[in-house]
């Protein structure tokens, strides 16, 4: 597995935690953030597989 996709599983994590919290209290910007680095997040994993198939395909 690559370790890209494992650092973008765990900002996808943080970033769901951030925009909870965001909504939670009220408070825009950290859910605006929360979003971002859920969307980092995802699209760094999505690097990760395909770095991973290139590897192995």
């Amino acid at each position: 597995m690559d370790k890209d996709r494992i650092k973008g599983s765990a900002n996808k994590v943080e970033g769901s935690s951030k925009e909870t919290l965001g909504k939670l209290s009220d408070d825009p910007e950290l859910e605006a953030e929360g979003k971002i680095k859920k969307a980092d997040g995802a699209i760094q994993k999505a690097f990760g597989k395909v770095k991973d198939a290139l590897r192995t395909g």
